[in-house]
């Protein structure tokens, strides 16, 4: 174990010797997260698919757009109000089915902070604050509650294969190990993935005059990276992948070290492709303060960046931090309704956005944007 903090620390004290120079190590990428880099301008279409799609929109079907998952033939979707609805769409975007079983009995679920999608075996898993997860099947029908004993708190999910689900532990947020691999059947932790730091560290902000906490609502720290997850535990120098053999391997290291800055900046991925990725250097401050940072694979450079999205006429900003769906869908977010069809008639939208655009009226449901890895 000395040993192999000896060599990771070897990696994190490698630093960069001008703005564009990286350094590496069996390609392990090194980012100072205090650098100052050149700015780089990308097309979003260049490097990424993009896919709209206009949910149906009817009397029982008045979907807000917060998209929980996205499969091969079902789209999962909720309103943000917690009212307990779960909105089935098709990948058209054509209204399926309406699950509610919101209540406090032993099928129900009271208030959920996250739900996973099982296309194969056809089962949605609602993760309940009330330290239980709820399995359904597509049409709503109770399968089996998974529970579990101790201060477990599961938060950031993701279905890892067909036996485990892949978590993030918000409770140990001030302590231990952050992920593992739980099982679906009765909720027993299969393994715990241990990342190695000095001290734990947390991205919670609290503010003592306002008597409130804040957490970044950009910051993912379970990422699906085509068939790999990169994990960001805030409390290391180095984001790791985990493969599905259960290989951990270093990803990204970071300097200088979390563990000397006050205030901490931490480094978070956003946005992860086959060339480039798009990161966040976020200083940990009640202002929430951030630069973001780009690594061209290509050119073994980093850079800050600004993204445009060809669908909008003038230069119009892609946003690069929502949500992560899966492996081959990165990115997700909605567009109102409203803001399109403004859009559309002050003559600012081109291609299929325009076409789609033009078919919406005010109290149409959102339309959903897939940003995708390119076939």
């Amino acid at each position: 174990m000395k040993g192999t903090t000896i060599f990771f620390l070897s990696i994190l004290l490698i630093t960069t010797g001008c703005k564009r120079q990286v350094q590496t190590a069996d390609d392990l990428i090194t980012v100072d997260v205090t650098a100052k880099y050149p700015y780089k301008e990308l097309i979003l279409q260049d490097f990424m698919d993009v896919e709209y799609i206009p949910l149906e929109t009817t009397d029982e079907f008045l979907c807000q757009g917060n998209i929980w998952a996205v499969g091969k033939n079902v789209i999962v979707a909720t309103n943000f109000n917690f009212s307990g609805d779960i909105f089935l769409f098709d990948r058209k975007g054509r209204a399926l089915k309406k699950i509610n079983r919101k209540g406090h009995g032993n099928e129900e679920y009271a208030l959920f902070n996250r739900i996973v999608l099982d296309e194969e075996k056809e089962e949605i898993f609602v993760n309940d604050i009330s330290k239980k997860i709820l399995v359904y099947d597509l049409e709503g029908n109770f399968k089996r509650k998974i529970s579990w004993k101790g201060d477990l708190l599961p938060f950031e999910m993701y279905n890892f294969d067909q036996e485990n689900l892949i978590c993030r532990d918000h409770f140990h947020n001030n302590t231990g190990q952050s992920f593992l691999l739980l099982s679906k059947q009765d909720g027993h932790i299969t393994k715990e993935i241990q990342i190695p730091f000095e001290k734990k560290k947390s991205i919670v902000i609290w503010s003592q005059d306002r008597k409130m906490t804040y957490h970044p609502q950009t910051s993912h720290p379970i990422m699906p990276y085509f068939n790999d997850y990169v994990l960001t535990e805030y409390s290391a120098d180095t984001l790791y992948s985990y493969s599905p053999d259960h290989a951990l391997k270093p990803f990204i290291a970071r300097v200088p070290s979390i563990q000397s800055m006050n205030p901490e900046v931490f480094l978070i991925p956003s946005l992860l492709t086959d060339r480039y990725f798009f990161m966040e250097a976020l200083e940990k401050t009640i202002e929430i303060s951030s630069i973001d940072l780009l690594y061209d694979k290509q050119e073994k450079a980093l850079f800050r960046y600004r993204a445009y999205n060809s669908d909008y006429v003038n230069k119009k900003e892609a946003f690069l931090k929502s949500k992560p769906l899966n492996g081959k869908i990165p990115s997700c977010q909605f567009l109102e309704a409203s803001d399109l069809i403004r859009d559309y008639k002050g003559g600012k939208l081109k291609g299929k956005l325009k076409e789609i655009a033009s078919q919406l009226d005010e109290d149409s449901n959102p339309v959903i944007m897939l940003i995708k890895h390119k076939n």
